[in-house]
C-alpha cells in the first residue's frame, strides 16, 4: 500500500482551492442529450495521512449556486422540484473510508442533498504533487462517479410523447 511518502504528498489539511477547482454533474435531458452544471460555491478540505487509507475528505457545496447555462433551468432546479434551495442551503460530503489497491483508489463517503445521507463510492485519482511559481505546494486530485437523484428525493420529471421522459 502507497504511503503519502511514496506519492510525494506531504502530510496535513489541504484546502480545496476554488479558483482551480470544479464541482459538477452531467444528467440525460429530453432522452436524446445530456446537460452539464456546475455549482460555484464549494469549501472543502483534504486531510492526508501518511497511511493514505486513512486520509479525509470533507466539503460542501451552496446549492444556490448552480449554474446551467440556462437561468430558467437553473431557477427550477433550486426549485422545490428539485433541490428546495430556500430550504435546503447545501450539500454536504463526508468521507467514511479510502480504499487502495495498488495505484488505483476509490474514496467511500456520506453525501447529504435535501436531508437524505446516502453512503456513495467514488473513483478518486491522485495528480501529483507541484511547487507553484511563488514557492507554494499544489496537489491534485479528481474524484468521479454516479449517483441515482431519486435516491436523495429529486423526483421530478416530465414524461415526453414518446413515452420517455425529460430528465434521467
Amino acid at each position: 500500500m502507497p504511503t503519502a511518502t511514496d506519492l510525494k504528498l506531504p502530510v496535513g489539511t489541504w484546502a480545496i482551492d476554488p479558483s482551480h477547482s470544479e464541482i459538477g454533474f452531467s444528467v440525460k435531458h429530453l432522452m436524446v442529450s445530456k446537460v452539464k452544471g456546475k455549482f460555484t460555491g464549494f469549501t472543502g478540505t483534504i486531510t492526508t495521512a501518511e497511511d493514505v487509507a486513512q486520509s479525509t475528505v470533507e466539503g460542501s457545496v451552496e446549492i444556490a449556486t448552480i449554474h446551467t447555462g440556462d437561468d430558467k433551468r437553473d431557477e427550477h432546479l433550486r426549485s422545490a422540484d428539485f433541490f428546495d434551495a430556500d430550504n435546503n442551503k447545501e450539500i454536504t460530503f463526508r468521507s467514511t473510508g479510502i480504499k487502495v489497491d495498488g495505484d488505483d483508489f476509490e474514496l467511500t463517503g456520506d453525501l447529504s442533498i435535501k436531508g437524505v445521507t446516502k453512503s456513495v463510492t467514488l473513483e478518486l485519482e491522485f495528480n501529483g504533487v507541484e511547487t507553484d511559481p511563488w514557492g507554494g505546494t499544489r496537489s491534485g486530485f479528481s474524484a468521479e462517479g454516479e449517483i441515482n437523484r431519486k435516491d436523495f428525493g429529486l423526483n421530478w420529471n416530465a414524461v415526453l410523447e414518446s413515452g420517455g421522459v425529460l430528465v434521467g
